[in-house]
């Protein structure tokens, strides 16, 4: 071998065993060898130095012997489950341990162990300080929840005090001293309860059962007692039980404990002035309070069984409401089955009627055109006069040269709204209840009945057309519906009841020698689609599907009529027979209309009616009625003139308004009398006095006015929102119009009088006139009745004390006398 080779060979092994030496070096002091229980052990003595064969390993340790233990053998730590090792087997073991661990040269070095005490002696010394914070943390914490409760046990005590002094301040020292002495009385007589003898025994068994030792300790401890007990009293922690050993005995405490325990005898307090004021208060607010409740105990009952009486009586009238039975003592002494069975609870049974009050109760069976005529008496008198303007019933009355004077018993056998608003006030704007076919629907066919014969029996009686003769009228117009004679399917209206009550109505007329005017006011499918035809919404007589079914419907009815009144009873008393009311041409097919009464009145004067018979104008102006059925006797055209329902008359100012009735009128009236420029007799079979449409439904059920411009039907080509009266502004109100009549103006009362004067003097132009209407339940301006009470009409319809001038500018100027446009 090279003998250079073999030199570098060498210094490679020193300088590898110089590295291994280094590294062995550095990875002892990062490494301590400790015995069983953790403690460091003590260094190895330097071993020899190894050959380099032994540094191949760079193990640090020796060799472990590879044999397996054999199962004899224990291993040097022991298994899991053996014995504790006593503290020489431990001893032992870490000598083994040591000798064992294998570590060469300088396994660890003292640098090392006194750095790593130095960590450990800062780590303790950083734990003793962060401790030592906390507790002083915990020491202030403490310090300062005490110095609160201190703090909070000085108001405490200081309130307190203030309380004694408040009530020690109640009394007068005469008064202390005798709370004083008596609560002292009452601990006397408490230790005052045994006697010489029995106290002279008690002490005895006391000394014998304790030594002198024993008694001085129980005195001792009862000094103590009391001395914890005067501490708590000090901090008004007194106890019930402390209170019972005697423990408390200053006023105050007793006081104070009668007052915490809820005792008797506690001392009166004394208020301030602004504590009383405060309790006075309160006391008049509980006293209010109390009172208000009391009353609401008592109202609300009332309220509640006036609710209920109310509704008793849904969806009747005022004078249904309020009708007693009547005595019918015609039936006294009659058969009730004289009625045959298959007759009973019918039209033709009297013990079924709620009023037969004149009526005769004779059972028939007997029809005249299909109409029965039970009820009537087979007698009658015609000899009886209206009163000195008019003929004698049984004379002829002259139409056409004596003016008619008359009035309509409107609202009585067909019900309108306005007339009488209590069958529908009752019902909300949900149930829709505008007129009398939904009204008989809510109600029932039983109830309709039973509500519509009382409200026939009592809105007019006999008495009514007594009064009516002597407001000097001499015709009456009676309206009625199609039902009063026949119902179809689907009708809810009460059938053929209002029957005998219009046949009583006529003999009532008769008895006061009132003529009768028959007013068909209500056709099949409705003529106008109008509230007061029986049906609002849509026309169905001559139009839509059942159009013609319906106006066929109504010649029938017709044919019946006409042949029950062509009896001789009724040629002097039916003297004006109605075709159908108020026909709104305007939205039908006029032709249509034209050639259905051209039929019905060829009907009916074959089925020999005599009377004059009356057909509407179908708003289509008096002046369109030239030429048209003027080729038949004894027609009647009948116009209807109010000035409320068309804006232009009715935004007229008070004096506008009485000289339009003055003027405009008479001329339409005159115009329309002569053939050649109208239809020829015109007579106006319905006006008011009315000079607004402020009246309660009287545009429907709901709907506003177009005075005030709150008339909302829905449609905005028909409504009218914005107010109508003169000046046209929100000044525009119903308050006035809708008063007490007693609250009218003199004024006001002056011009109603003569607008309802100059309206007679027009229509006197014509045949005469009838108005609308005898009575109502509140609307004065639409009641003869109700504006004679008031002064705003003439008690006597000939008796007037104003006249039409022949120019505007004599007319009085109602604004100068104070009269509002706008009420």
């Amino acid at each position: 071998m090279d003998p250079d080779h073999r030199e570098r060979r060498r210094r490679e092994r020193r300088e590898s065993r110089a590295e291994h030496t280094d590294t062995e070096r550095r990875r002892r002091k990062g490494h301590r060898a400790t015995d069983s229980q953790g403690d460091l052990l003590p260094p190895p003595r330097q071993a020899r130095r190894q050959s380099d064969s032994e540094w191949e390993s760079p193990s640090p340790r020796k060799k472990r012997d590879s044999r397996a233990t054999t199962p004899g053998e224990s291993t040097p730590s022991g298994s899991r489950d053996s014995a504790p090792l006593s503290l020489d087997a431990l001893a032992r073991l870490d000598k083994a341990n040591a000798k064992r661990a294998g570590w060469k040269g300088r396994d660890y070095d003292e640098l090392y162990l006194k750095e790593v005490r130095r960590k450990e002696e800062r780590r303790e010394k950083e734990r003793l300080r962060v401790e030592e914070e906390k507790r002083r943390a915990y020491e202030s914490d403490v310090a300062a929840e005490e110095e609160a409760r201190r703090r909070k046990e000085e108001r405490r005590q200081e309130e307190r005090r203030k309380a004694r002094e408040q009530r020690k301040s109640a009394y007068t020292d005469d008064e202390r001293e005798k709370r004083r002495s008596a609560y002292a009385a009452e601990e006397r007589d408490k230790r005052g309860s045994y006697t010489d003898a029995e106290r002279e025994e008690r002490r005895r068994r006391y000394e014998e059962k304790y030594t002198p030792s024993e008694r001085a300790e129980r005195k001792e401890r009862k000094r103590q007692g009391k001395q914890h007990r005067t501490e708590q009293k000090k901090r008004r922690l007194v106890s019930g039980p402390l209170a019972e050993e005697g423990g408390v005995d200053d006023d105050d405490e007793y006081q104070y404990m009668m007052e915490k325990r809820g005792g008797a005898g506690s001392e009166t307090r004394v208020y301030t002035e602004e504590e009383l004021a405060r309790r006075k208060k309160i006391k008049c607010i509980v006293i209010g309070v109390v009172s208000v409740l009391i009353i609401l105990a008592i109202i609300i009952p009332v309220a509640v069984m006036m609710s209920k009486k109310n509704n008793d009586h849904p969806g009747e009238s005022v004078a249904a409401a309020g009708a007693q039975k009547p005595a019918n003592s015609n039936l006294d002494g009659k058969d009730p089955n004289s009625v045959p069975a298959d007759k009973k609870g019918t039209i033709y049974d009297p013990w079924a009627w709620w009023d037969t009050t004149d009526f005769n109760v004779t059972y028939t069976g007997a029809t005249v055109g299909g109409l029965p005529i039970i009820g009537l008496n087979s007698t009658w008198d015609d000899d009886v006069q209206a009163n000195e303007k008019v003929p004698n019933l049984k004379d002829t009355f002259e139409y056409g040269k004596m003016p008619i004077r008359g009035i309509n018993v409107g609202g009585w056998l067909n019900i309108e709204p306005f007339i009488t608003p209590s069958f529908f006030e009752s019902y909300g704007t949900r149930d829709n209840i505008v007129d009398e076919w939904t009204l008989c629907t809510k109600l029932g066919a039983q109830k309709s009945k039973e509500t519509l014969e009382k409200h026939y029996s009592a809105f007019v009686t006999k008495q009514t057309f007594v009064d009516i003769r002597n407001a000097g009228f001499d015709h009456v117009r009676i309206p009625f519906g199609y039902w009063m004679v026949e119902t179809y399917d689907g009708d809810p209206y009460v059938s053929q009841v209002s029957w005998r009550y219009l046949l009583r109505g006529i003999e009532y007329a008769r008895q006061n020698g009132l003529r009768v005017n028959l007013d068909y006011h209500g056709a099949p499918g409705s003529q106008n689609g109008w509230n007061h035809s029986g049906r609002q919404g849509v026309i169905g007589w001559l139009n839509g599907t059942d159009g013609d079914l319906n106006a066929q419907r109504w010649l029938d009815i017709h044919h019946k009529l006409s042949v029950f009144f062509a009896q001789p009873r009724y040629k002097n008393i039916v003297t004006m027979y109605g075709i159908v009311n108020e026909p709104r041409m305007v939205d039908m097919n006029t032709n249509i209309v034209l050639n259905w009464t051209q039929k019905a009145i060829d009907q009916i004067r074959k089925d020999n009616i005599t009377a004059v018979l009356v057909f509407g104008d179908g708003f289509l102006g008096l002046d369109n009625w030239q030429g048209k059925l003027q080729g038949n006797d004894n027609l009647l055209l009948d116009v209807h003139q109010y000035v409320i329902f068309n804006v232009n008359q009715l935004s007229l100012k008070h004096t506008d308004k009485l000289n339009f009735a003055c003027a405009a009128w008479t001329q339409q009236s005159k115009r329309s009398m002569d053939t050649t420029t109208g239809f020829g007799p015109t007579m106006c079979g319905e006006w008011s006095q009315a000079d607004t449409d402020c009246t309660q439904y009287i545009n429907n059920v709901n709907t506003g006015t177009r005075w005030e411009g709150t008339y909302d039907t829905g449609n905005a080509s028909t409504s009218i929102l914005t107010p109508q009266c003169p000046p046209k502004d929100s000044t525009c109100s119903c308050s006035n119009a809708n008063a007490d009549p007693a609250s009218y103006s003199d004024a006001y009362k002056k011009w109603l009088y003569q607008f309802s004067v100059a309206q007679m003097i027009s229509f006197e132009a014509g045949w005469g006139w009838f108005y609308w209407t005898w009575e109502t339940e509140k609307a004065t301006q639409w009641s003869w009745k109700l504006g004679m009470k008031a002064g705003i009409l003439p008690s006597k319809v000939w008796e007037r004390d104003f006249d039409c001038p022949s120019s505007v500018s004599d007319l009085e100027d109602f604004g100068e006398l104070g009269l509002s446009e706008t009420y």
